[in-house]
């Protein structure tokens, strides 16, 4: 049963054989993109809070006024 599944007729395809490590190699690459990214989110986020936190410690009444 499991040799039909696979689409098995008296030897493995050395086509489908490259072309699957080739898949497996792109979906590590895309996994580690995405902890890459997840990464990135993380400081950009924690950035924006330390931000926000700077914006709210401006004394607006002491500011000057911007020129015109």
């Amino acid at each position: 049963m499991a040799k039909a599944l696979l689409g098995y007729v008296g030897g493995s395809d050395p086509r489908v054989l490259a072309e699957m490590r080739r898949l497996q190699q792109r979906v590590q690459d895309l996994e580690s993109e995405i902890v890459r990214i997840q990464a990135e989110n993380d400081a950009l986020s924690a950035a924006a809070r330390h931000g926000d936190s700077l914006l709210e410690s401006i004394d607006v009444s002491q500011a000057e006024p911007a020129l015109a």
